[in-house]
């Protein structure tokens, strides 16, 4: 199969060194992500599009047109098939072969259908687009009785592209994810807290072509943090995979204590808010991240005005992006439903850092320094100094993880096997295991859902790469869950 991948729009406005680079890192992006899939892939980068061509099996066609409509930088891509134009040795156009070729992907399609062909071309040729869109189109429909022809709105559109000597069946044409590709622009530090607004506000810097890095403050002990990396996995695996990025977590439960013991409640929020740009901050300029991003959207909560915003934003120097401050909730939970990460935000352990009776909405600079001179701001220091910082695709193998947890590559008569997966995975790929008990159990409820669970039995947990199995493997270990391990299959 053969693929034509069009670029997004606002790339090929950019000055031609830009424009190149950003085709060229596209190309390399593509190539990382779709390599593992089909090491035979073939790949040519043009001006105004990338092509590709595989000739793998169906199942893998099918991962790598997945791939494509979520990776960064493509605007559409279609599924094409590829034939010479010219009769050989020739410069003759070969029209009968170019109607079979078009009669062969579409004909079956068009019983009893209205339909068109359209026709583009690149080049210089003895004819023109209406010549092969009236002969195909008056081959197909000689040849197909039931069908008509209709030049608008028609049931049916047959797209077929001419580039220079070489024809074009468009079998199919599907939208692709926009943006700009993935590392074009610089390093982010995210700060994500597993919510719709930290995750939307994710995605978007990772579609904005920015190296997005995340950076997680932990209030609510190991289950928050597992439920933490678990989005943030998904994020990464399905959108920005094609590069390594960091995955940091700050214990801030003192740093909460700290300010719940010597900070008037109406300016907790506020102050805690500071305090984690401060973290960001110091952890960003080890990186060399010039920017934070945040989710606050105005208004949303007492702390998102914009004279707290304001007070906030001025406890560091660093630029920080906040792409949802405009959006409306029900907006923001919509994309969050578009991109996958709803079933997450909805699950997730919900944990208050601070909370105040009467918070402030119009919060004085001169008031919140007075109150953070109370705060003992070593507290902050050990914070940041405790926190620990892994490369994401690394996340699941620590040392504590490969000595506690066994993993199983062929499953054990009678065992049984706790299908973790998402459900439209799960659907698409059911998992059967001879003389194997499978149940089925989405990641993102286990920890809502795992005292439904017998403490007893021996359950091995199964998703498609082991991520979410060895995290969900280790929060269970520490729900008092004995028998407990991993399957993958080989």
């Amino acid at each position: 199969m053969q693929y034509t991948i069009k670029l997004f729009a606002e790339i090929t406005i950019k000055s031609r060194p830009v424009r190149q680079r950003m085709v060229r890192m596209l190309r390399d992006n593509l190539r990382t992500l779709i390599k593992p899939l089909d090491p035979d892939i073939v790949m040519d980068r043009n001006w105004d599009y990338i092509g590709i061509s595989s000739q793998a099996d169906d199942a893998t066609q099918a991962q790598i047109v997945d791939v494509l409509k979520r990776t960064p930088g493509i605007s559409h891509f279609q599924c094409v098939h590829e034939f010479p134009l010219y009769q050989p040795d020739t410069s003759d156009v070969d029209w009968e072969g170019i109607f079979a070729h078009t009669r062969a992907v579409y004909g079956e399609l068009l019983a009893g259908k209205t339909f068109r062909v359209s026709c583009r071309r690149l080049g210089n040729h003895n004819f023109q687009s209406a010549d092969i869109e009236r002969y195909i189109g008056g081959g197909l429909n000689q040849h197909c009785p039931s069908a008509r022809v209709k030049l608008k709105h028609p049931d049916i559109n047959v797209p077929v592209e001419i580039r220079h000597d070489r024809f074009y069946v468009i079998e199919q044409d599907y939208p692709g994810l926009g943006g700009f590709p993935m590392a074009t622009q610089d390093a982010v530090l995210s700060l994500i807290s597993g919510g719709f607004d930290s995750t939307v506000s994710t995605f978007l810097t990772m579609k904005r072509g920015l190296l997005t890095h995340f950076c997680f403050f932990n209030l609510g002990g190991d289950a928050h943090e597992i439920a933490v990396k678990e989005i943030a996995v998904y994020l990464w695996m399905k959108y920005g995979a094609s590069h390594r990025v960091k995955f940091i977590s700050v214990p801030f439960a003192d740093v909460v204590r700290e300010i719940q013991e010597k900070v008037h409640h109406s300016q907790m929020g506020v102050i805690l808010k500071r305090m984690m740009l401060r973290a960001a901050s110091e952890m960003a300029q080890k990186l060399e991240i010039p920017a934070l991003v945040t989710g606050e959207a105005v208004a949303q909560v007492s702390s998102q005005t914009l004279q707290n915003l304001s007070v906030i934003t001025q406890a560091t120097d660093m630029l920080v992006l906040r792409p949802l401050i405009t959006m409306d909730k029900p907006d923001i939970i919509d994309y969050a439903r578009k991109i996958g990460t709803e079933v997450f935000a909805k699950n997730i352990p919900e944990y208050c850092g601070v909370i105040s009776q009467k918070p402030t909405t119009r919060a004085k600079l001169e008031r919140i320094q007075r109150e953070e001179t109370r705060f003992d701001f070593a507290v902050l220091q050990q914070a940041i100094a405790d926190s620990v910082s892994t490369n994401i695709d690394q996340i699941t193998r620590t040392q504590q993880q490969a000595d506690n947890i066994h993993v199983f590559y062929e499953a054990p008569v009678g065992s049984v096997i706790l299908d973790i997966r998402h459900p439209d995975e799960e659907q698409r790929k059911p998992l059967a295991l001879p003389g194997a008990v499978v149940q089925t159990l989405p990641f993102y409820q286990l920890h809502k859902r795992h005292t439904e669970l017998d403490r007893q039995t021996h359950y091995l947990l199964y998703c498609e790469r082991g991520v979410m199995s060895r995290l969900q493997a280790e929060f269970l270990r520490g729900q008092d869950f004995p028998h407990i391990s991993v399957f993958q299959k080989k």
